[in-house]
């Protein structure tokens, strides 16, 4: 089966995906929070970056190898970190993993993943990045990094745009609990997407396992909430230099939008930020993260990472003609797998890089960088 003919974009897959899995799980995926307007809103901003191209620069092949962090990636996108990928398709975290490997590019597992680090580490060659939900306990907070670096993982994501546990009203209404319940609603949803449902009873409903083994530690704390919120803390600056004393690797920042932040977390000796508003689920009023990137690019000469909306190779140029130097994207490499199983991510690979060369042809770039000279000033 040729696959480009069949799923040419990423909507193509976002569309087989939804008809693949039960309701309650597209709900978790798919949902923003509030009336999704920040959702929404990454996207209509992504459309309003214009490019100008260049004529008469004969033949080329485009350069898509980016560096950052002291590693060349084959092109400049990687994978974020989705909570509770397992629950999206059986075994995610590690089919997601041997794709990016074998991709040439970064998966971020996240701390409230299906998966442990020690299960995931080995599908990644020691180019795994890991990305932490803060711990309050220092022992927790410290063995988590322990095990992290032991599993292989080089670059830790802290993640600070969740000071609090956002509603999510779609997911609320979909009724799926943490951890998940199968239901009588929820089973005859999963009746009628039988290629999940059997893939389920192979592996197990899916649980956050790294969590799950240290919520027994955990005293005098409400029992209203999963145990990723029992642990979890809202970080502060001290938190920070705690973390950036303990971690001797590459340390990024996620959940930045303002300028004053990006500097001085710069100060405080971070080695990237990474520009999110949480894909819309956090905060219903938050900027467009392309709309944040150029204050946050003139407060910093530190490497930047951007998510939020991306759908292509052609909006991986908007971002780095603003000044972004990676992008990631969650929700699309999960769309990718459950649409196709394990040979999604590889085909979305492909289509990003595609686009990626059609456009860069267009505007006359051979490297990823001369697209800055391509961007059209608005106002």
């Amino acid at each position: 089966m040729d696959l480009h003919s069949r799923y040419p974009a990423l909507s193509d897959l976002r569309a087989r995906a939804m008809r693949r899995v039960p309701r309650f799980v597209w709900e978790y995926l798919d949902s923003g929070t509030g009336v999704e307007a920040t959702k929404a809103r990454n996207r209509a901003m992504l459309d309003q970056v214009r490019l100008s191209p260049s004529i008469l620069h004969g033949e080329f092949t485009p350069d898509l190898t980016t560096p950052l962090l002291g590693q060349t990636h084959a092109l400049p996108v990687g994978i974020a970190p989705v909570g509770m990928s397992g629950l999206i398709w059986p075994d995610a975290e590690r089919h997601l993993a041997r794709a990016a490997t074998a991709a040439g590019i970064p998966y971020t597992l996240s701390t409230v993943a299906s998966q442990k680090p020690e299960d995931v580490g080995p599908c990644l060659n020691g180019q795994g990045w890991f990305q932490m939900y803060p711990p309050r306990d220092p022992e927790i907070r410290a063995d988590m990094l322990r095990r992290a670096r032991a599993a292989g993982f080089r670059v830790l994501v802290l993640t600070v745009d969740v000071p609090v546990g956002s509603r999510r009203e779609r997911q609320v209404r979909s009724g799926l609990t943490q951890p998940p319940k199968l239901t009588p609603r929820l089973m005859a949803q999963v009746a009628i997407r039988p290629v999940w449902a059997l893939g389920m009873a192979q592996q197990g409903m899916p649980r956050m396992r790294l969590i799950d083994e240290y919520a027994g530690q955990t005293k005098g704390l409400p029992s209203n909430k999963h145990a990723g919120y029992l642990l979890r803390t809202s970080p502060d600056w001290d938190y920070l230099r705690w973390l950036r004393e303990a971690w001797d690797g590459p340390l990024v920042v996620k959940g930045v939008l303002r300028g004053d932040d990006a500097e001085a977390l710069e100060k405080e000796g971070v080695d990237a930020l990474w520009i999110s508003n949480h894909a819309g689920r956090q905060f219903d009023a938050a900027p467009a993260t392309i709309e944040a990137l150029p204050e946050v690019r003139a407060a910093t000469d530190l490497p930047i990472i951007l998510d939020g909306g991306i759908e292509g190779g052609l909006d991986i140029l908007r971002a780095v003609a603003l000044g972004a130097d990676f992008v990631m994207m969650g929700r699309g490499w999960h769309f990718a797998l459950a649409a196709l199983g394990a040979q999604g991510p590889a085909h979305l690979a492909d289509i990003l890089a595609e686009d990626l060369r059609a456009n860069m042809g267009q505007l006359g770039t051979e490297r990823l960088w001369d697209v800055r000279k391509r961007l059209i000033p608005t106002g």
